[in-house]
């Protein structure tokens, strides 16, 4: 049977679509029996502990002088000297200015004088007194003659005391001409010259005195953290830390740390009502002029401890879309759970964990991108490099408005 051309054409292309989809069939075949099983994927985890922690708050404040003094003159006069250099160290006791005291000297001379003549007249007054009273015993004189006679003798006694008061006052008018440093401070600038003339207790001061070593900061804090603080000592989630409880750190404007630790001293017993905050006064050693009055700072102030504290890498912290905090966890059968927490402040690179978290469970801190709840993981440690020091101490508090997760 004789078989045309077409049919040769058609016979020869079947064959070659059976060879090519043949070899599609084998191919996948053999692929499918190269694929590998399919890998546990594996994650590094943290194992969950609690540690006592001191929970800080950092608040802004400002500088003020331990002490001021503002020197102002107790007597009228001319100006004749400054003793001083403006901007230097001043002790107490040292001569600031000096007042012309020649009207004071010659009124100090003048009660002196008139205390010697009141002086002088008093022998012979007491004298005519008890002749006076020899005399009324025999008769030879009056009742009245002799009152008059005691009378003047009390009058001149009276004189006496006066000028000797008059004395003490000149004295120390005198010496008001001198103008001392009440205190030891760093003396500003002055606001008079030589031949100014000034008034006693003039509004305007001479100059100004601070004492800056030591000196204070002073912080606000809002009666809403001052409430809430003391609810958590009050329930327990927060004891006293002993002895560093008044211990401060203070950073300055820059950011770098103040070298020395101040001592909390008070807290103010009054509220502002403007702002709904009570003062927090520390005082800092200040021996290098490091601080100066009114400048900006920040203070860290130690809440309490926390003894169970949880702690986790600030990496291992997630938010869904609706801005909710989660973690993901390797239960015991090695499943991955997605765990919502709630988060009180940031430690250093730590998140505290207020809830959501128990002591032994295993918080996943790489490969979270890789694997999704429900998931069979192996988990492997954290390095303990990645984990960093414990702290002994930290936990500034947020403002709430940028608190993650706060209660």
């Amino acid at each position: 049977m004789k078989i045309g051309k077409n049919g040769s054409k058609q016979i020869n292309l079947s064959l070659i679509l059976l060879f090519l989809l043949s070899g599609f069939l084998s191919n996948a075949c053999g692929c499918r029996k190269q694929a590998p099983p399919p890998t546990i994927p594996e994650v590094t985890a943290i194992t969950v502990k609690t540690e006592p922690v001191v929970l800080t708050t950092k608040l802004p404040g400002r500088t003020s002088p331990f002490r001021i003094a503002e020197i102002r003159p107790q007597v009228s006069g001319v100006i004749l000297k400054r003793w001083f250099e403006e901007g230097s160290d001043v002790k107490a006791g040292h001569e600031l200015y000096l007042i012309d005291p020649a009207p004071f000297q010659a009124a100090l001379d003048n009660a002196n004088a008139a205390l010697a003549r009141a002086e002088a007249n008093l022998p012979a007054i007491k004298l005519r007194e008890e002749r006076y009273q020899v005399l009324l015993q025999d008769g030879a004189v009056g009742q009245q003659d002799y009152d008059d006679a005691v009378a003047a003798l009390k009058q001149a006694r009276a004189e006496i005391a006066y000028w000797k008061a008059q004395v003490e006052s000149a004295r120390i008018n005198l010496g008001y001409c001198h103008i001392t440093a009440p205190i030891s401070g760093r003396i500003g600038r002055s606001n008079v010259t030589e031949g100014a003339v000034v008034t006693a207790y003039q509004a305007t001061s001479l100059a100004t005195i601070h004492q800056l070593d030591p000196i204070y900061v002073d912080v606000p804090q809002s009666t809403t953290e001052l409430l809430s603080l003391r609810q958590r000592l009050e329930k327990g989630h927060l004891k006293p830390a002993g002895t560093i409880q008044n211990q401060v750190q203070l950073f300055l404007e820059d950011g770098t740390t103040y070298p020395l630790e101040g001592t909390f001293q008070f807290r103010d017993v009054s509220v502002d009502p403007t702002t709904g905050s009570v003062i927090l006064r520390m005082v800092f050693p200040n021996p290098n002029s490091i601080l100066f009055p009114e400048m900006f700072a920040q203070a860290v102030i130690k809440e309490g401890v926390k003894e169970n504290a949880i702690l986790i890498p600030q990496p291992a912290v997630n938010r869904n879309p609706k801005g909710e905090t989660f973690a993901l966890i390797v239960d015991r059968q090695g499943k991955v759970e997605q765990r919502r927490l709630t988060l009180d402040r940031a430690i250093n690179d730590k998140w505290l964990v207020s809830a959501g978290l128990a002591s032994g469970e295993q918080v996943i801190v790489e490969g979270i991108q890789w694997v999704k709840p429900g998931m069979l993981v192996k988990a492997a440690p954290f390095p303990e490099s990645k984990i960093g020091p414990k702290p002994k101490t930290g936990g500034e508090t947020p403002p709430k408005n940028r608190r993650e997760g706060g209660n």
